[in-house]
């Protein structure tokens, strides 16, 4: 081998040695750049001149020393690249050591090494995710060296976002070679721009399920807090774990608050896992939902859907292999086979690659014309025709491997010397280790290794098959080939050809990969209402596993359903979109390239319903000592089909905002939802999770309370009530339960107050009654069916009103539908029962009865007997004892419970179809009656009259049909004696009822009873006088009323004509009175009292005259007699002229009232919110109020009226000035004082606690 040297000729000496000091930094480079540089020195010789000059001795030696040391640098230079490449051969880049993944703490410093071989030098790059790392950019950040064929990569001052896969390349002539190293930050984040930022991701999207073709959006709401000005955090966006880049399938946006992920065009390859990822220096949060892609409906039935996934690999100038995978559901018939389908970039026209449908998920497509790109379709095929076509896959150029990696971009340095080299010509040796890796029906695969000695040149390999060795390809520079052939290999450049190598024996024709073995058995378990979690053993002795899919079908169908379209690698897998209440059956199979396994062993049926419970909230403190703390937490929402058998609570501290480690509480579950933590240490913070359990497990844990004091409460007033709950869901009434405060304060809780308002924004907290109840639970009337609303409770003591309770809610009040009530029965025997009925009964269900919302534990006065979905209670003896709300509820539902109240005088044990009514008979008479819906043959009436029991007579004629149920009793007249109340007592074994009516002179009765009168004329005249009273008249009353008189000789009748046209009456809406003005403790009324009320009255109010328009604060309606319009919280606008317009359909009538330039009693100011006052002090406080006329004042203490005395001196100054002064306060005077202002326009109350102490107890209590 001889090497020619190319120099640039000078005529300075000096600029020689340069040139050799420059000689230590040369590059090699590659031959095209050789050519360039001997056109340069061609041009530069054209341009030499000979110059002779006189040397002196001195300047000669010095000269020759140079030469000598120059010769002598050439020559250990030539000996290290000897050294270097001792075959004296080009080689491809080797890796001798990889770079190492390291693992390290945030701040610190990482360094990559590697060590690579191959000749010419192989040029480095660095790769972060797939990204080339730019070091001079980034001087700060990387630092890369590269001395003697080791190479290194520093990363400074590691955060959270270094943390990457990170990859070296290196590359030569010969060919590309790389190594990946994975580097993990662990969590130290440091504050960024001074602050810790939190991260909370809120309307976070859930299982999201959409068809092949349409537009999928996909959205969360990401807070940071505090906000920073031009502060953006990093928003990324993953499937299956891989980050997403934009593209004309998926599209980001970052709106600063929205984080959105748009797929364009669905496809089953988008099916998958999605991540959302915000990352901060401060930390990072995350969030994941499935995406199901459901396939586009056939266009001819029984066809099989579209393959997936289609992708090429190993591409050369005339070929490529294309795989894809098989779609889940392959048709009314096996799949027969794929076509393959290309289309050259830039064109719109598709040509099929194969004419014989091929089973194998894999195809090496030939016939491919060097430096075009291509994409690629796969469809399907079976008996009932071809599918849809695949995706296209991405754009491949078929080009030779040699040539991909020679054209990659090489910077070179121009300023070095080039060394250029020839090389006798080597024969290459024989290719080795020739062995076929895939053999099909369509093509075989082979691979092998090149030889060792091969020289510098091109290379050629020949391929040939075993009829007489045929040749039957030659291409360039591959280390494997790919081709649809039966070969041995040869090879070959320009000094001569190798010897063959050995061949590959026999081979046969046929598919080598097996196909997949079945799973394993797929056992599914309950997991929510809509999913179910899936199950399954790994299929044995498998190769080239492309996944599995999972398909279930409804018990008794026959149909099976895909869960998954995309194949899953892992043995579990969780199925979304079932239908609640279904019995699924599931079965799993596998599938390679090769083909679909056996479908595994069927699971057992299981019913789509929660199973785990969810999650706990609202962990807040209730009572805090010094080393105990009380919690309190809403148990789950969903409680996964089985009851909450317990929580677990969790703590950690909290020192100097560092958190510490989570500890459990309580080794065993606690039943109700509060906690006591004890040994805990004084003034020490802490935070709080829970977690629930029920038969299938434990839920997630709950949200973190807030940091929480461990420090005695010395408040007076009492905590928080707790354990809101509601039962008895209808459409108009709820029932709310709660539990008292675990902390009184310094009196007992003697009462308690529930707020309410609906749950939408703008509405304001309102109290469901004004006096406090003693009661734990209260109906709640006057809903409006299809609203959502909130509730709290607040209790009180002496002190005041204490802290409100965790908002319950919202409640939607709606009567679900097959709600049942509690009825009462009675059987033949006079057995009374209560029964309830429930046709949502789930697994595990029961019954609970209760008394007062109380669980009933003495069954010595009820027998529960429960058959399926049917409970009763019976009554083993009613009595007075016996009265109260008995309630029902089944556990194991949505709320589904009743309640049923018996009272003394409301609610009967027994069903009157009927209240008693009266009916005027003719002469007189009188018929009281009603009738009873069920009853025994033993049940008989007591016949009551002003609490006295009366009896069949003359005066009294009673009748008791069983046959029908009709009691009656008869009476010849009535008298002004017979005033009272009648009442019906019914008693049937032990079962009793009651009815009464209450007669008192309003009903129609003989005012004179009959009798006769002799006239001056010898006539005999009979006479009586009728008196019908009717205190509320209206349209139905109308009508033409007669009265009859008889006898044996004759009859006669009078009529009065009660009707528009009959009667010419006074207008009713001119019988009103002027407009009165009254004050309330809200605001204002404006009323009219009107003497009669008819439907059809049509009733209007004007403010300067402009109609009023009804709103939560301006209301207008009639109660009774009155016409009444509500002003609350009256301001300046509502002052001027108010009007009503009455109008009966004839005529109407105007009422003005004018409320111009006054003023609504109030209270200014000057008062505090609450007074700590130590025990023997005085007391004086003045409140300002204000009103036009000047109000009246008036001075209360815990709703009850002061008056001034020795003790209390109550004064009203100037109409503007209120005070109170309390000589030598004493403990009695603690408690809710209020200043009440009133005038006519309104009245208005400002409250303050007073609370007394003693210094001695506050000094032992320390």
């Amino acid at each position: 081998m001889s090497f020619n040297r190319v120099v640039c000729f000078v005529r300075s000496h000096e600029f020689a040695r340069g040139l050799v000091e420059v000689q230590e930094e040369v590059k090699e480079e590659g031959v095209g750049h050789v050519a360039m540089r001997n056109l340069f020195s061609l041009e530069t010789s054209s341009m030499e001149t000979i110059t002779v000059e006189k040397k002196s001795r001195k300047r000669h030696i010095r000269e020759s020393a140079d030469r000598l040391e120059l010769s002598k640098k050439v020559e250990e230079r030539a000996e290290f690249r000897k050294k270097q490449n001792s075959d004296n051969l080009t080689h491809p880049p080797e890796f001798i050591v990889r770079p190492r993944g390291q693992t390290v703490w945030e701040g610190k410093t990482v360094k990559l090494h590697c060590t690579v071989s191959g000749w010419p030098k192989p040029r480095i790059a660095w790769y972060k995710n797939n990204v080339v790392i730019d070091e001079k950019a980034h001087p700060d950040k990387y630092t890369a060296e590269s001395n003697y064929n080791m190479h290194s990569l520093e990363i400074k001052s590691c955060d959270f976002l270094d943390t990457a896969q990170y990859r070296v390349s290196a590359l030569n002539i010969k060919g590309e070679s790389s190594s990946v190293a994975t580097v993990v930050i662990k969590n130290g984040f440091c504050s960024e721009h001074g602050v810790t930022f939190e991260t909370a991701i809120i309307d976070s999207f859930e299982v999201a399920f959409g068809r092949e073709g349409e537009t999928l959006s996909l959205g969360c709401t990401v807070i940071v807090y505090p906000t920073v000005k031009r502060y953006q955090p990093d928003v990324l966006w993953y499937r299956n774990g891989k980050a997403l880049a934009e593209s004309k399938w998926v599209h980001t946006h970052w709106s600063g608050e929205k984080a959105t992920l748009t797929l364009i065009h669905l496809n089953k390859e988008d099916e998958g896992l999605y991540t959302l990822r915000v990352n901060t220096k401060s930390g990072f949060q995350s969030y994941s939902a499935y995406v199901f892609v459901r396939d586009e409906e056939v266009e001819l039935e029984g066809v099989p859907v579209a393959p997936l996934d289609v992708r090429c690999h190993d591409a050369n100038k005339d070929y490529v292999v294309v795989t894809w995978k098989q779609p889940a559901v392959e048709g009314s018939s096996s799949i027969l086979g794929y076509f393959i389908d290309r289309c050259e970039v830039g064109h719109h026209h598709w040509a099929q690659c194969n004419d014989t449908p091929v089973k194998y998920a894999r195809f090496p497509v030939t016939g491919l014309i060097e430096g075009r790109s291509y994409t690629f379709r796969v469809r399907a095929i079976n008996r009932a025709g071809v599918s849809r076509p695949s995706r296209a896959s991405d754009p491949v150029t078929a080009i030779d491997p040699h040539d991909r990696a020679r054209h990659r971009d090489l910077t070179l340095d121009w300023r070095c010397l080039i060394w250029v080299w020839k090389e006798m010509g080597v024969v290459p040796g024989e290719p080795t280790d020739l062995v076929v890796t895939e053999a099909t029906k369509n093509y075989v695969v082979l691979a092998w290794s090149p030889p060792a000695q091969r020289g510098h040149e091109g290379v050629v390999y020949l391929v040939e098959k075993p009829e007489m060795w045929q040749k039957v390809a030659k291409f360039k520079g591959a280390k494997y080939f790919r081709k649809a052939l039966y070969t041995v290999d040869i090879y070959s450049n320009s000094a001569g050809m190798s010897e063959l190598s050995s061949a590959t024996g026999d081979i046969t024709v046929g598919d080598m990969l097996d196909l997949p073995a079945a799973p394993g058995p797929a056992v599914a378990t309950r997991n929510t209402d809509t999913s179910v979690v899936v199950s399954w053993g790994a299929s044995k002795d498998v190769k080239h596993l492309v996944g599995y899919y999972i398909n279930y079908t409804v018990a008794g169908s026959d149909v099976w359903t895909p869960a998954n379209n995309k194949p899953v690698k892992g043995t579990r897998f969780v199925c979304h979109g079932l239908n609640t209440g279904d019995s699924c059956v599931f079965r799993v199979k596998a599938v390679n390239a090769a083909g679909y396994s056996h479908s595994s062993l069927e699971s057992e049926a299981v019913v789509v319903k929660a199973a785990i419970p969810g999650v706990p909230s609202g962990v807040h403190l209730m009572e805090a000592a010094r080393d105990y703390m009380v919690l309190a937490w809403r148990e789950p929402a969903v409680t996964g089909g089985a009851d909450i058998r317990g929580y677990f609570v969790d703590y950690r501290t909290v020192k100097g905002g560092v958190e510490g480690q989570w500890h459990e509480l309580n080794p065993k579950a606690v039943t109700c939802t509060s906690y006591k933590a004890e040994n805990l240490k004084e003034n020490l913070f802490y935070q709080f999770q829970v977690r629930a359990i029920n038969m299938a497990g434990v839920s997630e844990a709950s949200l973190p309370s807030a940091a929480l004091e461990c420090k005695e409460w010395t408040i007076a007033k009492p905590g928080a009530p707790h354990d809101l709950h509601v039962l008895e869901v209808r459409d108009s009434s709820l029932v709310l339960l709660w539990e008292p405060p675990t902390f009184d304060g310094r009196t007992p809780v003697n009462g308690f107050y529930v707020d309410i308002k609906e749950a939408v924004a703008g509405e304001d907290w309102k109290g469901v009654h004004e006096k406090a109840t003693k009661l734990k639970y209260m109906k709640v009337n006057g809903l409006i069916a299809g609203r959502s609303y909130v509730f709290r409770v607040r209790a009180q003591n002496l002190a005041g009103v204490g802290k409100t309770s965790a908002v319950l809610g919202p409640v939607l009040a709606l009567t679900m539908p097959g709600t049942h009530e509690i009825i009462l029965d009675v059987d033949d025997d006079g057995v009374i029962s209560m029964i309830f009925e429930c046709s949502e009964m789930a697994e595990g269900s029961e019954f609970i009865w209760s008394k007062n919302y109380k669980t009933l534990t003495d069954t010595s006065r009820l027998t529960i007997v429960t058959e399926g979905g049917k409970s009763r209670a019976i009554f083993n003896a009613p009595s007075l004892e016996d009265l109260g709300i008995f309630s029902c509820e089944v556990t194991n539902t949505v709320g589904v419970s009743a309640s049923y109240t018996l009272t003394e005088a409301g609610e009967s044990l027994s069903h009157f179809a009927t209240q008693m009514a009266m009916e005027l008979l003719e002469k007189g008479r009188v018929r009281f009656w009603t009738q009873v819906e069920k009853f025994t043959t033993g049940c008989h009436v007591d016949y009551v009259f002003n609490d006295a029991i009366v009896e069949n007579g003359e005066k009294y004629q009673m009748n008791f049909d069983k046959n029908s149920g009709i009691i009656e009793m008869f009476m010849d007249s009535l008298a002004v004696t017979d005033e009272g109340t009648f009442t019906f007592n019914l008693v049937d074994g032990k079962a009793k009822g009651s009815t009464s009516l209450v007669l008192i002179g309003e009903g129609p009765h003989f005012v004179d009873y009959l009798g006769f009168q002799v006239t001056p004329e010898c006539n005999v005249l009979l006479k009586a006088t009728v008196r019908f009273y009717n205190s509320k008249l209206s349209k139905k009353d109308a009508g033409v009323y007669e009265v009859k008189l008889k006898d044996a000789r004759g009859k006669d009748k009078s009529m009065f004509n009660l009707t528009e046209a009959g009667t010419a009456t006074p207008l009713l809406c001119s019988r009103t009175t002027y407009v009165i003005v009254k004050s309330t403790e809200h605001g204002i009324v404006l009323y009219s009292l009107i003497t009669y009320h008819m439907e059809d009255l049509q009733v209007g109010w004007l403010h300067k005259e402009a109609k009023i328009a009804h709103s939560d604060r301006v209301q207008c309606g009639v109660t009774g007699e009155q016409l009444w319009l509500k002003v609350n919280e009256p301001t300046e606008k509502d002052k001027g002229k108010y009007t009503i317009n009455i109008c009966d359909g004839k005529d109407g009538v105007k009422r003005f009232c004018d409320l111009s330039g006054q003023d609504r009693a109030r209270v200014v100011g000057g008062l505090p919110d609450v007074v700590t006052i130590q025990e023997g002090k005085s007391l004086n406080l003045t409140g300002n109020v204000w009103g036009d006329p000047a109000p009246e004042v008036t001075w209360m203490k815990n709703d009850r009226e002061l008056v001034s005395d020795e003790r209390y001196a109550l004064k009203f100054e100037h109409g503007k000035f209120a005070s109170i002064t309390i000589a030598a306060v004493t403990t009695t005077d603690s408690g809710k004082y209020a200043l009440l202002v009133k005038n006519k326009y309104g009245t208005e109350a400002g409250e303050f606690t007073v609370s007394v102490y003693i210094p001695e107890e506050e000094k032992k209590k320390e």
